[in-house]
């Protein structure tokens, strides 16, 4: 059983949610729409959804910056007041623990918005006897809204040009009335705003988004809907494309790694396995009517060169893709394999992700 519940739960077990848990809390894994709407309403529309069971987790002080610079493989000096940076956490052995968006709020105030691994206990650790607090606040909630129309439906009720907020940019402003962190980020690839909001107005908020968004056709998401959304813009989640086995070479994330700041959490063994990779994260589109099975193998001529991490149905484009993990010597683009899990037995052909908007021009549109 769940023990973080977030202010949300019975908003959205009101809408008919069937729930499920992820990093110890309860979130809508089903609504009783379609998940192809839901896929719809990101893409074409607003999609809502609650991400709150995000840990979020304060540092503050004099030595905020230096122990959020250990932490993450970036060079967090470059990130100013206002900005945010994607950052890989990785254990001591180079390969990944947790994953997550640091945002600068102020001077030598930080806040860590990270996944299921041990961030936050990591920067405790660091902080021992330094001049600097790391606090969990699991009050402060957020609510992502996401899509081509989130922009001006958003733009209309805030005391700012929210339309002129650059991507992996915040700032605070009046939202309805009262102040809020808007942030340009989001687990969509598309244009989307995730908006950070004290528990006790949480409700009042879903609530005031959903009324004014319903002309914008917007539609609260569930993690079936989402997940679409995932395959097709190639959105790495930590724990099914990235775990304690991979390293962020593996996932393609070597635009995350400085190669110029002196120290971070595992910079040693991370340069050691460069060139190393096991695995290579790929698309995969497999000729099959449905979606294809968690984990099911990769074979090339007879041998087993990968398997399925997530996969999903895409009506939008006909076809059923997944994220997959395959050798580097199977991982080109174009290479035909069989696929064979439990039940579903098929041929598939290994793709370039994302699938859709490969140069991410809806993710950064001004």
């Amino acid at each position: 059983m769940a023990s973080r519940v977030s202010a949300l739960d019975a908003t959205i077990r009101a809408l008919g949610a069937g729930m499920g848990e992820w990093n110890d809390m309860d979130v809508a894994f089903t609504y009783p729409s379609d998940p192809n709407a839901e896929h719809d309403a990101i893409r074409d529309a607003v999609g809502m959804w609650d991400t709150s069971a995000l840990k979020k987790t304060y540092v503050r002080g004099p030595d905020a910056l230096a122990a959020v610079d250990y932490l993450v493989t970036r060079d967090m000096a470059k990130i100013y007041v206002g900005k945010s940076a994607y950052v890989p956490i990785l254990k001591e052995d180079g390969h990944f623990c947790d994953d997550g968006f640091i945002y600068r709020l102020e001077d030598e105030v930080y806040l860590a918005v990270t996944s299921t691994g041990p961030a936050t206990a990591l920067l405790q650790d660091w902080a021992a006897g330094r001049n600097v607090s790391v606090e969990l606040d699991e009050s402060l909630h957020m609510i992502s809204v996401q899509g081509p129309g989130s922009g001006a439906f958003l733009d209309a009720h805030v005391a700012m040009d929210l339309l002129g907020l650059r991507y992996c940019h915040q700032a605070k402003t009046a939202l309805f009335g009262k102040e809020r962190i808007i942030s340009r980020t989001g687990y969509s690839g598309e244009r989307g705003y995730e908006i950070f909001v004290p528990a006790e107005d949480a409700v009042e908020l879903w609530g005031q988004l959903m009324d004014h968004g319903e002309p914008h056709g917007l539609l609260p998401v569930s993690f079936a809907g989402l997940e679409k959304v995932h395959i097709e813009s190639g959105l790495m989640a930590y724990g099914a494309e990235a775990t304690e086995e991979n390293t962020p070479w593996e996932v393609d994330f070597g635009w995350a790694i400085s190669r110029t700041k002196q120290d971070f959490r595992g910079r040693e063994a991370l340069f050691a396995l460069e060139g190393k990779e096991k695995v290579k994260l790929r698309g995969l589109v497999a000729e099959h009517d449905a979606e294809v099975e968690h984990h099911a193998a990769l074979l090339l001529d007879g041998e087993k060169v990968g398997a399925v991490t997530t996969p999903a149905f895409s009506k939008r484009l006909g076809q059923s893709q997944a994220l997959v993990h395959v050798i580097p010597s199977a991982a080109a683009p174009g290479t035909r394999v069989a696929l064979k899990g439990p039940t579903v037995e098929c041929q598939a052909t290994v793709a370039s992700i994302p699938f859709v908007d490969p140069e991410r021009k809806r993710l950064h549109a001004m």
